[in-house]
């Protein structure tokens, strides 16, 4: 898993950003003694929530747990401590500076979340293999199969949720769900860390619910669209 990370911070040096060389084997060793406290049910849970809020809010996640294990109010695993590292903690702050309102601006919103959807997936299995696959390369294969999914199925409702708010005229759904998902990411990383057994539950439930709804709205987008095309059909039939 190290050297996934060594990959990340030679990409970042390539593009101007020096983060120096002692970031991974600096601050892993002392990140891991303090990692041996999170039993693995907490492991899973920071993963599960790191792969599934990603989904919808991928920098916010990146900033709020790196500056929470920076500050120490998380035991970050090995693979997670360069989310605390300065630059890292500069860049996604500021995109997630620019998600916040980008988010909330119908039309923008969705071709957001149609250009992040390339982004998001993988970050949140990447996220996903450093809580919980520092040690075994199955470990590691397993927690970013999970990551990737849970992930996948958040994009794929907020997109689907988001298209379906957009065929309102009114902004204020958009703003309102913009602000729900904000408000979920805090209470995911929280309910996870503190709650990891509950965290579980709610999160199944949530799913399951995601996955309802994805299918309706999907219907509904479909049902609207075909209705779009015919009206246009009829109106060039009429001319």
């Amino acid at each position: 898993m190290e050297s996934f990370w060594q990959n990340i911070l030679a990409w970042l040096y390539s593009v101007g950003i020096d983060l120096g060389g002692r970031v991974v084997t600096g601050v892993g060793p002392v990140v891991a003694q303090v990692s041996d406290k999170m039993d693995m049910p907490s492991l899973l849970a920071l993963a599960a929530a790191l792969g599934w809020a990603s989904g919808f809010r991928l920098y916010a996640v990146v900033f709020l747990v790196g500056a929470a294990g920076a500050a120490g109010w998380i035991n970050l695993p090995t693979g997670l401590a360069v989310l605390q590292h300065p630059a890292l903690l500069t860049a996604s702050g500021l995109m997630l500076f620019i998600e916040f309102f980008a988010d909330k601006i119908p039309g923008l919103d969705s071709l957001w979340d149609v250009v992040h959807s390339v982004i998001r997936i993988p970050a949140g299995a990447a996220l996903a293999a450093g809580a919980l696959g520092a040690d075994s390369a199955t470990m590691t294969l397993a927690a970013a199969l999970m990551g990737g999914s849970l992930a996948a199925t958040s994009q794929a409702a907020k997109t689907t949720t988001r298209a379906a708010i957009n065929t309102s005229p009114e902004p204020f759904s958009n703003v309102f769900a913009s602000l729900l998902e904000d408000g979920l990411v805090v209470g995911t990383v929280w309910l996870a860390t503190t709650h990891p057994l509950v965290f579980g539950v709610v999160l199944t439930i949530a799913v399951v619910l995601m996955w309802v709804v994805t299918v309706v709205l999907f219907r509904f987008l479909r049902t609207v669209l075909q209705r779009v095309s015919a009206l246009f059909s009829n109106s060039q039939k009429v001319v």
